[in-house]
């Protein structure tokens, strides 16, 4: 598994692909922070990040299949994954490997948002009137919802020989786990169950977290979730006739 770790993270960081897709992301997540009037750090009467971990779950939305989209469908359409497979490698030892590689770019696209901490942290009316607690939890429950998306993004690239397909199923899953689910509990006919909807979305767990209250309940649905995922990628390559 190491070594595809290491084969993933390099193939990623020597293309432009990372390093385009993740400057976007920062560029975009400042100018929510720091520009546009209705996120503005700026507009608020407090020393606060809600803004970017409002934000930032948006964005991972396309920043995270946009990483992951070639991880397994690149390697079916150049017929190398039969390769791969020949190798003393199971499929969880790949799936793992790929998984880690795609996790460790979402964590170095996080890494330089610390910076908007920093500068809050300074920029308050007294310096250091931040909650840093509830900014930990925020970042605890943005690793974890980054894995959850990771954990689709393997999925639906192993779905498709075709990347751009798979960013856009990506794309339309983590949509709906983050937030469809909250949205189906507000029809009218499933309103009775609308507590059991919404504990089933990444929402309600990623807000929880973000409060800075580590529930184990929120971390064995994460935990779930992303086992969850890979299982039914396992699947999937398990069954190939390609």
């Amino acid at each position: 598994m190491l070594t595809i770790y290491k084969k993933e993270l390099y193939s990623y960081l020597s293309s432009l692909v990372a390093y385009i897709t993740i400057g976007i992301f920062l560029i975009v997540l400042g100018l929510f922070l720091w520009v546009f009037p209705d996120t503005s750090i700026l507009e608020y009467g407090y020393a606060g990040l809600d803004s970017l971990f409002n934000t930032v779950p948006y964005l991972f939305m396309f920043l995270i299949p946009a990483i992951t989209m070639r991880s397994l469908s690149e390697e079916k359409k150049e017929g190398t994954f039969e390769l791969l497979a020949t190798r003393p490698l199971t499929d969880w030892q790949i799936i793992g490997g790929k998984y880690l590689a795609c996790l460790t770019l979402v964590l170095f696209a996080l890494i330089p948002t610390l910076i908007y901490y920093i500068s809050v942290y300074q920029l308050g009316a007294v310096i250091g009137n931040i909650d840093t607690g509830a900014v930990i939890g925020s970042y605890i429950g943005l690793f974890l919802l980054g894995a959850a998306f990771v954990a689709i993004g393997i999925f639906a690239s192993s779905l498709t020989k075709n990347q751009i397909i798979a960013f856009a199923i990506a794309v339309f899953l983590s949509f709906f786990a983050f937030s469809g689910f909250d949205s189906a509990s507000q029809i009218l006919s499933l309103q009775r169950f609308d507590n059991i909807l919404i504990n089933i979305g990444i929402n309600e767990h990623y807000q929880s977290i973000s409060r800075g209250v580590l529930d184990s309940r929120d971390l064995i649905y994460f935990l779930s979730f992303i086992t969850v995922f890979l299982l039914i990628t396992k699947t999937i390559l398990g069954g190939r006739k390609w």
